[in-house]
């Protein structure tokens, strides 16, 4: 058992309260005054998505994932962290997160690889613990797949969720595909048709646009994708690259766009396939 499981078990163990003490005491980022933003992403245990490159359990250490992510987020450049609450509070409590933006991850009851994954419903943050963690806004995952009926529902959650964040002043970051099953597993649509489709209807969920930006995936022709939307857009990661470079020149090219104001980066910069998380988090910086 690592140093850090055994401190912050101690701390949840004898002071909970501590936990509330350090989110509302640390200093924070405001979103309207950053420039372009890097942002790192780690939501994806909470839907028992596990897996970077080519092992299927690399982030299922605790330990190694936590001093991952306070490598990343101790690197200049580094804007902030998008996670659910276990992740944000321990690296609160560990102080990586200080001075940075912080989106809370709202839905992640579609576990990866169940029979509901499409059911997509709104089980970790809601807008009021965003609010009372003092966090910049929240994150939502909104998969639409033309012949589940579960679309339905992830896409008026989701709409909810807007409305709540944005009365209360808060970031709403929507997280749109196309999405269907293939031999029972979900596939994205990356064609640029698709993800046009899917920004069309996740920029008009909920009774105001005035506070959503979109996290989208690189794909080809960006320049034409990014057409279709006047929101500010944070560029995902998604799987590990086999071709590192490749992929940061894409990154690249969708960075050059108007509205792109950023990257937020999880499992290609937390488990590079040289392992130097460090150095990973260097690269993308320069392309800022």
């Amino acid at each position: 058992m690592g140093a850090l499981i055994e401190e912050l078990t101690r701390i949840r163990s004898c002071d909970p309260d501590r936990i509330a003490r350090v989110l509302a005491d640390r200093p924070r980022a405001d979103l309207a005054s950053e420039g372009r933003l890097l942002v790192i992403a780690c939501d994806h245990p909470a839907r028992s998505a596990l897996g970077a490159g080519p092992d299927p359990m690399a982030m299922a250490s605790r330990e190694d994932l936590l001093r991952r992510c306070v490598a990343a987020l101790s690197r200049p450049g580094v804007n902030g962290f998008l996670g659910t609450a276990d992740l944000i509070e321990d690296l609160a409590l560990l102080g990586a997160l200080d001075g940075k933006l912080v989106w809370g991850s709202m839905n992640r009851v579609g576990l990866q690889g169940a029979a509901f994954e499409f059911d997509d419903r709104f089980g970790a943050y809601d807008a009021e613990g965003i609010a009372a963690a003092g966090l910049n806004g929240g994150k939502m995952l909104t998969r639409i797949d033309y012949d589940d009926p579960a679309t339905a529902r992830t896409l008026e959650a989701s709409a909810r969720a807007v409305d709540s964040l944005t009365r209360r002043g808060l970031n709403a970051m929507i997280e749109p595909f196309v999405s269907r099953r293939e031999d029972g597993r979900v596939i994205n649509d990356l064609t640029p048709d698709a993800v046009i489709r899917s920004i069309s209807v996740a920029q008009g969920l909920g009774s105001s646009s005035a506070r959503t930006w979109l996290k989208l995936p690189c794909v080809e022709d960006m320049g034409h994708v990014m057409e279709s939307t006047t929101l500010p857009s944070l560029i995902l990661g998604g799987e590990v690259s086999r071709d590192p470079q490749a992929a940061r020149a894409a990154w690249a090219r969708a960075l050059a766009l108007p509205n792109v104001r950023g990257l937020v980066i999880g499992r290609s910069l937390l488990y590079p396939p040289d392992d130097n998380v460090e150095a990973a988090v260097d690269n993308a910086v320069e392309l800022l």
